[in-house]
């Protein structure tokens, strides 16, 4: 849907958006306003839209129309809830939240309880007739004012709350009466006076234009950066501030508030998931500060809300038809909708409820096949823990989010970052989770934490990451100063293996031993669908998959070098092999016959090493082949340096140097050491290599063609189908391609005429070199077929040397956003897209019939699948296990543009 919207408007009340606006009101505001359409209680308020923010993040201060806007909506506000903001005797309160378009759980700022003040304190006491509440609501407002608008460091407040409930000899913060609350209150105000170097601001709307300010400037907070890079967010869309009358859920044991789920996120299943805490506000269920009850305990609590949840929850799953995540606040027995979206939930839970959906009607296949992508499915890829194996039980907690993780235990997000690029597996456990250890979040293999539930900031952001995660594993005292657990009177100590289950719950000592998952036994033809959980997740993947093989128009080929992984590249769907490099063919002993090829000195020492070559290289295509019968084999001749088959050259001069020093130097090895010198070079994978050694070691390619040729006619004179193509790899220029091409069919015909088969045997060549795919139209006019060998062709085009730059600038560079992936991870679309897209073109204009497919590693990720689907690639070739990914996502890449053509 268009968004039609007046440029001058910045501002928009609850009334007037609508759920397909997040683009201009961000996800929380379009929904809060989809809700009020839907006739669902939701507090009045009005939303400051994202072209405010970024109106306010490119000038460095908001739209001069914007003030005016806000005080015409606040002032609309006010008559409608009778009060005014901040009034001394019976205060309007309001919350001014972020919401960006999409989701970014408890990255970005919020502050509540905005219009209180020394003055409106003793109001909002005489209003709610609860002391208590008006001064814990007072005390809530300087601290989250305090630390996300002036920037005091909110482990002071932390630390002043901590020592007010053990001056009182109370350990949950609702047990401080009015008296202790307001010297807390006061206490506050000093913290901030020392360290902001001003008074807590006691005007009701200078408080609210700074809270828009401060909500502004968290969009480029570094854990907000960091987050929007994780998830492929981008950094130009600014977020949303919404501004909401404030409803409380801390009013008394007859309120509260809670996160509810229409499904379990985890698991997919249907039934009553979620938290809920009484006499709280919002922030104290997502921080994990105190433990929840579960959602189903608000029947027993408050039927008449439950009641009136469950409709509301079953409403919205039917209108937006996808699990909904949904915050809600009960004030005195009045239930009340503070935000709604489509809810983030594991990879298995995705699969499982998008084949839930179909089931119920809500959805077509198409669509099914949207809510999932292959990044989910790699996950469900990943081993589980073995149920036979001997472990050692520590406690169990939530099954916040699944998998199996095994690591070093950390205690702070610093250690595990640290650790982590030193190469170690950690686990970082933490009392609960906060947005600032976002980055010892993605550093670690899982996350446990020993309060919270489902619904806390480390269930929610692990459960977007595909994090394994256990929280609220109350059995175990964590000890972030001294870095220890203790459970039981067992002592775990920071660097202890631990192994924590997201499925379950349990948490292990030391490391437990991981099995196959369940969808990798059903991809291998192990397992079939049934009743129980696991056959259950399996049936779903095994629907959508077949749906996913219908309508692909990629075809998925696999890179595989020998029988044993054509074989099972076949079980996950293969159909073909796009890439077997037969470099591979000539390590391990056949390394010494390598070697004597490389030292010939004369045509018959050449020809010798060949012919002791041929029946090797034969053997091994007869293999694959038969492994492969019926469907394509690309076989690239070789391609690396001949150094890489030479002994390194440090290792190899000691041993002459100290076989010299004995004087009984081996011949060979110094005939060795002269080869290694000669073809030294200074960067070997721009030197002789690919199609240069084809041709200026003569016979070398021939021999392959011949072995590959005897191969193919061997096994077609068994009554198989060999289907086998010759791939050049490294070619620049046409002249390359036709002089090898001229000699491979001359020993094609020799073999054909030998065996009397008729072979039919293509031969094309890699384009990965920038001048190949800018020539590429002179280049098929030799070739039968391309194949984008994107991973050299991404590092001469950016002038990288992949195995240098990873290690060395890669990470500085996706900190600082010059990156947003790795380019070797996902296509470059703008620069090595580019040479594809125009390859691809001008290739197919000089040969409609060409060939086109990719067998570099990106055609396995999912993100550059969709591009080959855009460009017209025939075929994408990964290894083995990216198989049934590439098999999704170009299901995906054909549901989406069938989709758009119908639009």
């Amino acid at each position: 849907m268009s968004e039609n919207k007046d440029p001058q408007k910045f501002v928009y009340d609850f009334t007037e958006g609508n759920k397909d606006l997040k683009d201009l009101l961000g996800g929380k505001g379009a929904n809060l306003a989809e809700m009020t359409n839907l006739g669902l209680p939701v507090p009045p308020g009005f939303t400051i839209t994202t072209e405010a923010c970024k109106v306010y993040l490119e000038s460095g201060q908001a739209p001069k129309a914007l003030r005016d806007e806000v005080s015409a909506h606040l002032a609309a506000l006010e008559e409608r809830m009778g009060k005014r903001l901040g009034q001394a005797d019976d205060p309007l309160l309001v919350s001014v939240r972020s919401g960006a378009k999409f989701s970014m759980p408890g990255m970005m700022d919020t502050v509540l309880n905005i219009g209180l003040s020394d003055a409106s304190v003793a109001g909002l006491a005489t209003q709610s007739g609860d002391e208590r509440f008006a001064w814990d609501s007072y005390r809530r407002l300087i601290q989250m004012f305090g630390k996300t608008v002036l920037g005091v460091d909110g482990d002071l407040f932390e630390e002043a709350l901590e020592d007010a409930k053990a001056a009182k000899k109370v350990t949950v913060d609702t047990d401080l009466a009015a008296a202790d609350l307001k010297k807390l209150v006061k206490h506050f105000k000093k913290i901030v006076q020392d360290q902001a170097g001003r008074e807590f601001p006691q005007d009701a709307r200078e408080q609210m234009d700074l809270a828009i300010d401060a909500v502004f400037d968290s969009w480029n907070t570094d854990r907000a950066k960091l987050y929007r890079r994780q998830e492929r967010i981008p950094g130009d869309l600014g977020t949303a501030v919404n501004v909401c009358s404030m409803v409380f859920g801390n009013l008394g044991p007859d309120s509260g508030t809670g996160v509810a789920f229409t499904r379990d996120p985890a698991s997919g299943h249907q039934g009553v998931y979620g938290d809920y805490l009484q006499n709280a506000q919002g922030e104290d269920v997502v921080a994990g500060i105190r433990n929840t009850v579960p959602l189903a305990d608000l029947e027993s609590i408050d039927k008449k809300s439950y009641d009136q949840l469950m409709g509301i929850m079953e409403t919205l799953e039917n209108h937006y038809k996808d699990l909904c995540d949904i915050e809600f606040t009960i004030e005195r027995g009045q239930l009340w909708m503070l935000q709604t979206r489509v809810g983030k939930r594991t990879a298995g839970a995705a699969f499982r409820i998008a084949t839930q959906l179909v089931d119920q009607g809500l959805i077509d296949e198409a669509e099914a096949l949207q809510r999932v992508n292959g990044a989910q499915l790699a996950q469900l890829m990943f081993p589980r823990f073995d149920d036979e194996a001997r472990t050692e039980l520590l406690g169990r907690g939530i099954a916040a989010s699944p998998g199996a993780a095994v690591g070093k235990a950390v205690f702070d997000s610093y250690t595990a970052i640290k650790w982590s690029r030193s190469g170690e597996k950690v686990i970082l456990i933490r009392r609960e989770t906060n947005p600032d250890d976002l980055e010892g979040m993605i550093a670690a293999e899982g996350i446990l934490t020993s309060r919270g539930g489902k619904t806390s900031h480390a269930a929610v952001v692990a459960r977007g990451m595909g994090k394994t995660c256990v929280c609220g594993a109350e059995d175990l005292e964590v000890d972030t100063k001294r870095r220890r657990m203790t459970v039981g009177g067992k002592v775990i100590e920071e660097g202890d293996l631990v192994s924590i289950d997201g499925s379950t719950g349990k948490v292990y000592l030391g490391e437990v031993p991981v099995v196959p998952s369940p969808v990798v036994e059903y991809f291998e033809g192990r397992m079939h669908a049934g009743a129980d959980d696991a056959d259950e997740l399996v049936a779903a993947v095994h629907r959508i998959m077949a749906y996913a093989d219908r309508v692909r128009r990629l075809r998925v080929r696999a890179n595989a070098d020998n029988a044993e992984d054509a074989l099972r590249a076949r079980r996950f769907g293969a159909q073909g092999i796009g890439l077997c490099r037969t470099e591979h063919m000539f390590l391990g002993e056949r390394r010494e016959m390598v070697e004597k090829l490389i030292l010939a000195d004369t045509d018959d020492e050449r020809e010798n090493a060949l012919a002791a070559l041929l029946p090797l290289q034969k053997a091994d295509f007869i293999e694959l082949f038969e492994s492969m019968d019926g469907l394509p084999v690309t076989v690239r001749l070789l391609d690396p340096p001949l150094h890489e088959f030479l002994p390194d050259i440090t290792e190899l001069s000691v041993r002459v140097a100290l076989a010299e020093s004995r004087k009984d130097a081996n011949e060979n090895d110094l005939r060795l050491l002269q080869a290694v010198h000669k073809l030294h070079e200074q960067n070997p994978m721009l030197g002789l290599r690919g199609v240069r050694l084809g041709l200026v070691i003569p016979g070398l390619f021939a021999m392959q063609v011949r072995a590959i040729a005897e191969a193919a006619a061997q096994r077609k004179n068994a009554k198989g189908d060999p289907r086998a193509e010759i791939m050049i790899p490294l070619v620049g220029t046409v002249q390359e391609l036709e002089i090898v091409r001229e000699e491979a069919d001359r020993v094609i015909a020799e073999v054909q005429a030998a065996t009397g088969t008729d072979l039919k045997l293509t031969i094309g060549t890699m384009i990965e070199l920038p001048r190949a795919a800018l020539t590429a139209g002179q280049i098929a006019e030799a070739a039968q077929f391309f194949s984008f060998g994107t991973n050299d062709l991404t590092q001469t085009v950016w002038g990288f040397s992949r195995d240098d730059v990873e290690a060395s600038f890669f990470t500085a560079y996706l900190e600082k956003g010059i990156f947003g992936v790795s380019p070797f991870e996902t296509i470059d679309k703008d620069g090595v897209g580019a040479l594809v897209r125009s390859a691809v073109e001008a290739g197919r204009a000089t040969r409609p019939d060409l060939k086109l497919g990719v067998c570099g590693e990106h055609g396995g990720d999912p993100e550059s699948v969709h591009f080959f689907h855009e460009v017209g690639l025939d075929y994408v070739s990964c290894s083995p296990f990216r198989i049934p990914v590439a098999r999704l996502e170009a299901g995906r890449a054909a549901a989406q543009s069938r989709g758009s053509d119908s639009r």
